[in-house]
């Protein structure tokens, strides 16, 4: 292991809370988080990997076995202070009923730093008093950190009095509902409890900083594949002779929807890997708008833009296609088209949007012979609901602490007073015009327009995505 990578014991009382707060700290769900005391008896290292370098290390350890006798022997120790902590190990390490004690000191007698989790939502016990002194007796870089389980601050001043005491610095963290921006804000505080490891944790933020904002980046990359993929739809089928021409379009609709929420799904598989939940499936609650299907009306209610900007971003496309009629009028017509098509494409969206998914309005179809043409879209809403249902996924995934596991108590978008509760809704109408303006480019195939839309609309969304990491 090398000498530049940062390496933290957690250590605590049994069931403090010490697991869970690895867990989020390293974002790891491996971590066993159970309600049992003394689940953790042996020590595990947890390194945190970005771009195949171990970046830092976490050890989780076992609670202390005997306190008081650990420290009373401490107390009465006459050699080195230096040699304290392999002393007491040489003393012990035969002896079972010191046997958690040896092995949470083995790996700060080895150098490591410490970070001591209580439960902040009971009070001092003259047991955390000794483990409090053992440590401050180490030597070791020390940060104390509050667990507030249940944002319970009644025995707070108790700890931080007693914290200052024998801790180089302190800290409040909710382990299960810690989000990228409070992580950071703990590694900061690392810095504080010693200046010769101040250097390699600003290295270990700058990286972790670099390596969320890269997964913003790849997580906006996804959502703009996928509106490619679903919008751009196109193909061409055979009309089955047994089939008249509406049951043929309602197979051909049917197999698209299939499509697109098995592409979404494969969507927010790869954006949930991305932020590294891995062993527990995010299962979203019955509540939750996500759980509902693609195409119900309820999703339709709910997601996506208010008639009023229906209209306008219909508008919007239906004047895209006006313009390039004037322009090809060589202007003569002084703008009548571009005013006819936006009309046209907002009445055309808004019946669109009334009447949601029960007619072939979703898709174009074009029937010629013995083939049908499929596609591209036609319903902007779809492209609207889609980013909707993306964002509110990624919200959910990037602000679901690793340490976490009550995923029956996620709160995520309860129906209210009939609002649209989505992100899209609450953008801009510059940005809704970027959106549309991709629409428009991808279903007349205008690779320019699209390339360029595209962009911003990558960058709208990159955008979204750090002010979700912030909150």
């Amino acid at each position: 292991m090398a000498a530049s990578v940062p390496i933290f014991a957690i250590i605590g009382h049994p069931n403090e809370g010490k697991s869970s707060v690895l867990s989020t700290l390293a974002e790891d769900d491996t971590v066993r988080i159970s309600p049992i005391p003394g689940e953790t008896t042996e020590v595990q290292n947890f390194p945190v990997m970005i771009d195949g370098q171990e970046i830092i290390r976490f050890i989780d350890t076992p609670g202390f076995q005997n306190p008081r006798q650990t420290l009373a022997w401490m107390q009465d120790y006459k050699g080195p202070n230096n040699q304290l902590l392999t002393a007491f190990i040489a003393a012990h390490r035969d002896d079972p009923d010191f046997r958690d004690d040896c092995n949470l000191l083995t790996p700060v007698a080895a150098g490591a730093g410490v970070i001591f989790v209580v439960d902040g939502s009971r009070p001092v016990r003259n047991m955390d008093k000794a483990e409090m002194e053992i440590l401050r007796l180490t030597g070791a870089p020390r940060l104390a950190v509050i667990n507030s389980k249940e944002d319970d601050s009644s025995y707070l001043d108790n700890w931080n009095a007693e914290f200052r005491k024998h801790f180089n610095a302190i800290r409040v963290f909710n382990s299960s509902r810690a989000n990228y921006a409070q992580r950071i804000e703990l590694l900061e505080s690392l810095k504080a409890i010693d200046q010769q490891l101040e250097p390699l944790l600003k290295m270990v933020i700058t990286t972790y900083q670099s390596d969320w904002h890269a997964r913003n980046q790849r997580t906006a990359e996804l959502i703009l594949e996928l509106l490619r993929d679903v919008l751009g739809y196109h193909t061409t089928a055979p009309c089955d002779p047994k089939d008249n021409e509406t049951l043929s379009k309602q197979k051909l609709t049917q197999h698209y929807m299939d499509y697109v929420s098995r592409t979404e799904h494969q969507t927010h598989k790869a954006i949930r890997t991305l932020y590294k939940h891995h062993i527990f499936d995010l299962e979203l609650p019955p509540h939750s708008i996500l759980q509902e299907d693609l195409f119900s009306d309820k999703t339709w209610e709910f997601l996506g833009l208010t008639d009023k900007q229906l209209v306008l971003a219909g508008a919007i496309s239906g004047a895209t296609i006006g313009a390039g009629i004037d322009l090809a009028a060589g202007g003569v017509s002084f703008g009548v088209f571009s005013a006819l098509g936006g009309f046209l494409g907002a009445a055309g969206t808004l019946f669109k949007g009334k009447d949601l998914i029960d007619s072939f309005e979703l898709l174009g179809f074009k029937v010629g012979g013995e083939s049908i043409q499929v596609g591209p879209a036609r319903n902007i809403q779809l492209l609207f609901i889609l980013l909707d249902r993306c964002l509110l996924f990624t919200s959910h995934v990037i602000n679901w602490a690793h340490g976490r596991r009550d995923y029956d108590q996620a709160a995520l978008l309860r129906e209210q007073d009939g609002d649209k509760k989505g992100f899209t809704s609450n953008w801009s109408s510059d940005d809704r015009k970027v959106c549309s303006q991709f629409f428009m480019a991808l279903q007349k195939q205008d690779t320019d327009t699209l390339e360029k839309t595209g962009t911003r609309l990558y960058e709208m969304i990159v955008r979204q995505l750090q002010h979700m990491s912030e909150e």
